[in-house]
């Protein structure tokens, strides 16, 4: 399947996950909203140059604000963690060049600690920015501070399932010139 084909499906069936099942969760507490969605820019290849990852960014989380309303607030934190990302995979990845070997960011590719580093990072990132966007009009600190932390404790644990489920077989390419 070309990689073109692949990200178009992913990028439905995010937003439908997100949309049709996690929106409709009752939340488990004030603090915890479950956010899978943002799961689809760690994944898209390296080679995605950074004016387009961010914004295939924006386009991804607009077309999550158009389903559940919201006026721009996934759009602006996914378009954060795409511009963000190419930064984090050239500080986590060894200098032996994962990027230029594999073709998507996984545990294969890059390791199971600098994965997992890139992971938290960019989905503390992600929540602490959009549960900020959503503060602003609350004011409490404390919110804000339980809400980031419960947010992103239920999505790494979303994560984390996904990643077990749908293992992501990566082949090594060996003819990189």
């Amino acid at each position: 399947m070309s990689d073109l084909v692949k990200n178009t499906v992913r990028f439905i069936l995010f937003i439908l996950v997100q949309v049709l099942v996690l929106v409709k969760v009752k939340p488990l507490h004030q603090f915890v909203v479950p956010y899978l969605y943002f799961l689809y820019i760690l994944w898209l290849p390296f080679n995605t140059p950074r004016l387009a990852l961010t914004f295939i960014g924006f386009l991804f989380g607009f077309s999550l604000d158009y389903f559940v309303k919201t006026p721009g607030l996934h759009a602006a934190a996914c378009a954060l963690i795409a511009y963000v990302r190419p930064f984090l995979v050239s500080i986590l990845i060894s200098q032996e060049g994962a990027d230029q070997n594999y073709k998507s960011p996984s545990v294969t590719s890059m390791g199971w600690a600098p994965y997992a580093t890139y992971v938290v990072v960019l989905t503390l990132l992600h929540n602490t920015y959009l549960v900020f966007l959503e503060w602003m009009e609350m004011g409490s600190f404390l919110f804000f501070l339980g809400k980031v932390l419960g947010t992103t404790g239920v999505s790494l644990l979303l994560i984390l399932l996904t990643e077990l489920l749908f293992y992501r077989k990566q082949s090594f390419k060996t003819n990189t010139a």
